[in-house]
């Protein structure tokens, strides 16, 4: 059976252009959670650490395209995001379904002031958005916030 693609329009928080293979959660992305382990390592590849969430749970974060709804958890969230991208850990793009908050949106945006690395942000997509993705499958951003799965 051919891969369906569709294409879904969002804001572009941090523009940009990528490809890559989606990593999907379908509950909050607790931030912290999901990157403390390997970042107090000071690991180069990022793997979720947060049991709480099974979507993603132990799946390789670094330069994936993660797809979530919303993210969750500590005040420390943006300065996690900040941490992690200043080591070359982050993902390569990060697409809400919802709005961003405002700690994800000053890490995406002191990642990429302070340490010049871009982690692609777009929100808004919409729930159909989740419903249509899954691990793995080959995401494209565009600069303008529109999103290409499959």
């Amino acid at each position: 059976m051919a891969e369906t693609r569709r294409e879904f329009r969002g804001r572009a928080v941090m523009a940009g252009n990528v490809k890559g293979q989606a990593v999907v959660s379908r509950n909050g992305f607790n931030t912290l959670a999901s990157f403390q382990k390997d970042a107090m390592a000071k690991k180069k590849v990022m793997t979720c650490s947060d049991q709480n969430n099974p979507d993603i749970f132990e799946k390789e974060l670094t330069g994936k395209i993660l797809c979530l709804p919303k993210t969750i958890g500590s005040t420390t969230g943006g300065m996690v995001l900040q941490t992690v991208a200043s080591m070359g850990g982050a993902p390569a793009a990060m697409l809400f379904a919802e709005s961003i908050d405002s700690l994800a949106a000053a890490g995406v945006i002191l990642a990429d002031v302070w340490n010049g690395r871009r982690i692609i942000t777009v929100d808004g997509l919409g729930a159909e958005f989740l419903d249509s993705v899954s691990h793995g499958v080959a995401i494209e951003v565009f600069d303008d916030g529109r999103v290409v799965v499959g």
